[in-house]
C-alpha cells in the first residue's frame, strides 16, 4: 500500500516578490521552490500556512500580513478571502488593472515573441455592481440545515455561503440570502444545482436548473418570488433547449447600444458581455481601431448575438458575422432584421474545423474583427485568406491565446502588432480582457 506523506502545515514567514496571473502572491522558499500565496501582495512580508504541495510549486494562504503593501486596501465584501468570485479586492483598483496589463505584456513577449508598438491606456468603467450575467452554485448542506447559494469558494469543492455580492448588479447581489431562503423552502431543494441570472435593460431573468420535476407548490413559490422581486423565472429541467418560462410567457430580454441605435434581444442562457458600461466602451474602441470605411466589407468572427457586427453595419457596405452556436446566429439574424440592418449577414460554423469550402470563407474582406473564446482563433486564422485584409482587431478573454495568435500573425503572416491594451471587464477578479490591433 502506497504511503502518502501528510502535508506539513507549519506556518512560515516569507517576502512576496510578485503577483501571479491568478491574483496570488509569488514567493520562494530557501531552496528556490516557488510558492503561490493567496491573499498576499508584492512587497509584503506575510505569515502563511501551506495548503498544497506539488513537485514544481507549493501553495499557501496568508494568515497574517506582517508588513503591508501601500497598495493594500480594505476589501469591500465581507466574503472576500473565502468566496472565489473575485480575488483582488485587497489591491487598489489602479494597481489591479496595472497588474493585468503586465500579465498581457509578459504573455505577448514570452509566448508570442512580440511587443506592441503602443501600449493602450487601460479601458475601465464602473467597478462595483457591474456583473449582469452569471451562475450561482446551489448546495443543500444538511449538517448545517441550510441551503447555500453563491459562487464557488477559493477551494472549488465548496459553495460560498454568501449574504451579498458587490460585483453583481445590486438587484441580484443584495438578494442572495433571499434566493437561498427560497430554495431552502422547496421540496426539490436537494436537486437544484445552480441558478443563472441575466439582466437586460428592462428585465432580469433567473433560470433554475432542477434535476427532478417540480411539484406545484415549488412552482408557486418560485412564481411568488419572481413577482415580489421583479424577476422573470425560467426553468431548466434538462439541457439548454429545455429552458422555458415558469408561467408560460417569456418577457422580452434585450439591451440597447445607444451610440449605434442598436438593440440586441437575447435568451436567458445566451452569452452577453457581463459589464454593460465596459461593453459599450469596448465596442467604441474596437470600431475606432478597425477604422472601417463606408465602402468596405468586414468579417466578424465569433460574433455571438452581433455585439460588434450590428454596430459595424451602421458604417460599412457589408459585414459578415460567423458564430458556432446556431441559436445565437438565429438571434443575430433576427437582431439585424429588428434594427433594419440588411447589410449584416450571419453564418453558423464551427470555427475550430476546416471552413475553406464555405461561401463566407471565399468572400473577400477589407477588415477583420474577432472575439474568440479562451482557446483563441489559431485554427481559423490559419485558414483565412488574409492577403486582402489590411487591418485586424482582436478582442481576447485570454492573454495566452492572444499571445500565441499574435505570434502567428506577426511571424508567419506578415502583420505587425500596432497596439495592445487591457480592458477591465471583470474588476476585482484576475480575469484579463485585452484588445490588439494588427496591420500589414
Amino acid at each position: 500500500m502506497r504511503h502518502v506523506a501528510r502535508l506539513d502545515r507549519t506556518p512560515f514567514q516569507t517576502r512576496i516578490l510578485d503577483l501571479s496571473h491568478d491574483g496570488r502572491g509569488v514567493a520562494r522558499h530557501a531552496d528556490g521552490k516557488t510558492v503561490f500565496i493567496s491573499g498576499a501582495l508584492p512587497g509584503e512580508t506575510v505569515l502563511a500556512e501551506p495548503t498544497a504541495r506539488s513537485r514544481r510549486f507549493d501553495e499557501a494562504r496568508t494568515l497574517e500580513v506582517l508588513d503591508a503593501s501601500p497598495d493594500r486596501v480594505v476589501p469591500r465584501c465581507p466574503h472576500f478571502g473565502t468566496c472565489g468570485g473575485c480575488v483582488l479586492q485587497h489591491l487598489a483598483e489602479d494597481r489591479q488593472i496595472g497588474a493585468k496589463q503586465q500579465v498581457l505584456l509578459e504573455n505577448l513577449e514570452r509566448i508570442g515573441k512580440v511587443a506592441p508598438g503602443t501600449v493602450l491606456p487601460p479601458l475601465t468603467a464602473g467597478s462595483w455592481g457591474y456583473r449582469r450575467k452569471g451562475r450561482f452554485s446551489v448546495r443543500r448542506v444538511n449538517k448545517k440545515d441550510k441551503t447555500l447559494v453563491g459562487f464557488r469558494e477559493q477551494d472549488p469543492r465548496f459553495v460560498a455561503d454568501l449574504r451579498e455580492c458587490h460585483t453583481v448588479i445590486p438587484e441580484i447581489g443584495m438578494k442572495v440570502q433571499a434566493l437561498a431562503a427560497l430554495v431552502d423552502g422547496l421540496q426539490a431543494r436537494e436537486h437544484i444545482p445552480q441558478i443563472e441570472f441575466i439582466a437586460g435593460d428592462g428585465a432580469i431573468a433567473l433560470t433554475v436548473r432542477h434535476l427532478v420535476p417540480l411539484v406545484d407548490a415549488d412552482k408557486a413559490a418560485l412564481a411568488a418570488f419572481g413577482r415580489e422581486h421583479g424577476f422573470a423565472v425560467f426553468l431548466q429541467p434538462k439541457g439548454i433547449d429545455s429552458v422555458h418560462p415558469l408561467d408560460g410567457t417569456a418577457p422580452a430580454l434585450s439591451f440597447r447600444l445607444p451610440a449605434w441605435d442598436v438593440e440586441l434581444a437575447f435568451e436567458p442562457l445566451d452569452f452577453i458581455q457581463v459589464n454593460a458600461r465596459l461593453n459599450e466602451a469596448m465596442i467604441a474602441a474596437a470600431l475606432d481601431m478597425l477604422d472601417a470605411r463606408p465602402g468596405e466589407r468586414v468579417l466578424d468572427l465569433f460574433c455571438g448575438l452581433g455585439n460588434f457586427t450590428l454596430p459595424l453595419a451602421r458604417g460599412v457596405a457589408e459585414v459578415v458575422g460567423v458564430e458556432g452556436d446556431a441559436g445565437l446566429v438565429a438571434r443575430a439574424r433576427a437582431n439585424a432584421q429588428r434594427n433594419g440592418l440588411g447589410n449584416a449577414q450571419f453564418f453558423a460554423a464551427d470555427l475550430t474545423q476546416d471552413q475553406r469550402g464555405t461561401p463566407w470563407m471565399r468572400q473577400g474582406f477589407d477588415k477583420l474583427l474577432l472575439d474568440p473564446p479562451r482557446s483563441g482563433a489559431d485554427e481559423v486564422l490559419k485558414q483565412l485568406p488574409l492577403q486582402g485584409i489590411g487591418r485586424i482587431v482582436y478582442v481576447s478573454c485570454h492573454p495566452g491565446s492572444l499571445a500565441r495568435d499574435a505570434g502567428f500573425l506577426v511571424h508567419e503572416r506578415g502583420y505587425r502588432l500596432v497596439s495592445a491594451g487591457v480592458m477591465d471587464m471583470f474588476p476585482h477578479t484576475a480575469h484579463v480582457e485585452s484588445i490588439a490591433l494588427f496591420e500589414r
